[in-house]
């Protein structure tokens, strides 16, 4: 399965950013209410990723430094080497990188142009579909029909 078709299963589009300026409080307010786990930073309203902030940052940084870390910028705590994929990558790459790099969150940029987000929910989500599908398929064949 490649990761366009994984984009189209999932119930919302687009990503959800906040800028670099952004406060980390402000950054975690988009969290809980999109009940998400991390939010890609970027200057140019979606166009590009220049990093990415996810919870499990935030609550690195509060057992660092304490709740001051709120009022700083998210550009202070973002990881900015991203690790990227294009729609065509396949779900089996994506797992591997992911597993890997110990992330969960990956943008979705092709020509330059971010133009997803895909989690490792939505790639074991993907993935158990196409095992189940071809589970059928086999047993469709195995009973003649």
């Amino acid at each position: 399965m490649l990761v366009h078709q994984i984009l189209k299963s999932k119930a919302k589009t687009g990503v959800l950013t906040v800028t670099s300026d952004a406060k980390v409080s402000e950054a975690a307010q988009v969290l809980a209410v999109n009940k998400i786990g991390s939010v890609v930073i970027s200057d140019d309203g979606g166009k590009s990723a220049m990093g990415i902030l996810s919870e499990r940052d935030i609550v690195r940084e509060l057992a660092t430094s304490g709740g001051g870390c709120l009022e700083k910028r998210v550009s202070d705590y973002m990881t900015r080497d991203l690790v990227t994929c294009t729609s065509q990558s396949s779900a089996q790459e994506l797992l591997t990188q992911m597993t890997e790099g110990r992330f969960r969150h990956m943008p979705v940029v092709d020509d330059g142009v971010m133009t997803g987000l895909v989690t490792i929910g939505d790639v074991v989500k993907a993935q158990l579909s196409e095992l189940a599908m071809e589970k059928e398929a086999l047993q469709g064949m195995i009973m003649g029909h």
